[in-house]
Formats: structure tokens, sequence, C-alpha cells
């Protein structure tokens, strides 16, 4: 009944385990950039494009929203 520890540690410690889609999409996403990243490394970066690093944002924008819709569409 009594005891010395900290108050609501169990929810605390679950708190900090729940990840929300958003993050399970970046986290997925960011898998499908690396392997898109790999296989147009050289096109990006041979000066066809004008700016490779918003080139590389767009990817990984488009890559989230990918991971997303295949999140929500389960």
């Amino acid at each position: 009944m009594f005891h010395s520890g900290p108050l609501l540690q169990d929810l605390v410690l679950g708190a900090s385990l729940y990840f929300p889609p958003i993050f399970k999409a970046f986290l997925l996403g960011l898998f499908i950039w690396l392997l898109i990243h790999h296989l147009l490394r050289d096109r990006i970066y041979s000066g066809e494009i004008w700016h490779p690093a918003l080139m590389d944002l767009s990817l990984f924008v488009i890559s989230i929203c990918g991971a997303l819709l295949l999140i929500v569409n389960e």
C-alpha cells in the first residue's frame, strides 16, 4: 500500500514507448528515401538537376507521404 518509488512510473514508461503514426511513417519514408536516393544519386549530382539538395528534400517528402499512405491503407 505504501511505497517510496516514483508515482505513475508505468505511465511514464508507457508514454515513452508510444510511437505515433507520423513517426512510423517518418521511419518507413526514410528507408524508402534511402533506396531511391541510392538508385538516383549519380543522376541527381551529375549536374542535370538545378539544385540537388532540393531534389533530395522533395524525394524525402514524397517518400514520407507515400509511407503514410501505406500505413493508413493497411
